[in-house]
């Protein structure tokens, strides 16, 4: 991953640790849950490509990725090489998710400094993770979120917020707050977007959502309902696909 000030500072999946976890706990009426999955409906988008991870303009990575139909339902999948303060970060991650967008399993992985990978399942509001830290016994934890629809939205793997910004109701408009797990964090939390319109970029027509957390706010540029951008203004990150 980048180096730890900067990883902090440009990632929203790693400034969600920073949230409180204590409204996440409380199981909510399965009836929330099914509603939620409907009003989703089928919005993904088959696509693959390539992000840059820029820091005020400096190129400090690069990832892959794809997202598929596979049956009925969807896989994405993607792999960033990252340059930190201790050589080259590798991570992986599968996610395959139910055909309204909401998630079924995730497998992450990487390699650098030290080796990590952990399997997650989902069912319903709870995420069941099964974590291997090299140099550490293997063990598993549980999470149940409040609410749906869920998201996750993993360290340097930026197609996730591809999906995010698939899955904001554009009918309903608003401001619509997710669920997310932040799984290299071992970090649930929660994540508005809302929509800014249309907004010229460079002399192209752009959507422009906006994903905040208490303390840190990102802007999602897309073309044609492909993600082309991902800017944090006020650190200076942004994420460019190639």
């Amino acid at each position: 991953m980048i180096a730890e000030k900067c990883r902090r500072k440009i990632l929203l999946a790693g400034a969600l640790a920073a949230l409180s976890g204590a409204a996440l706990f409380a199981r909510a009426p399965g009836y929330r849950l099914a509603r939620a999955r409907a009003n989703l409906g089928s919005a993904l988008l088959s696509e693959k490509g390539t992000f840059r991870i820029l820091v005020n303009g400096r190129q400090m990575g690069k990832e892959q990725f794809e997202i598929k139909p596979e049956g009925v339902n969807w896989v994405a999948h993607g792999s960033s090489e990252v340059q930190t303060s201790e050589g080259t970060a590798r991570i992986s991650g599968t996610l395959k998710l139910h055909a309204d967008g909401t998630p079924a399993h995730y497998e992450w992985s990487t390699e650098g400094n030290k080796k990590a990978s952990a399997s997650i399942n989902f069912d319903g509001l709870t995420a069941t993770m099964d974590v291997h830290l090299e140099g550490a016994k293997p063990y598993t934890q549980a999470l149940t979120f409040s609410a749906s629809p869920i998201v996750v939205l993993d360290n340097n793997l930026y197609h996730h917020y591809a999906i995010l910004a698939r899955l904001y109701d554009r009918e309903k408009k608003g401001t619509q707050t997710f669920s997310v797990l932040v799984p290299q964090e071992l970090t649930p939390g929660a994540i508005t977007v809302d929509s800014l319109g249309i907004e010229e970029v460079n002399g192209k027509k752009l959507e422009e959502l906006t994903a905040k957390t208490q303390d840190l706010e990102v802007h999602l540029y897309l073309d044609n309902g492909r993600l082309i951008r991902i800017a944090a203004p006020s650190n200076g990150a942004e994420i460019i696909r190639d």
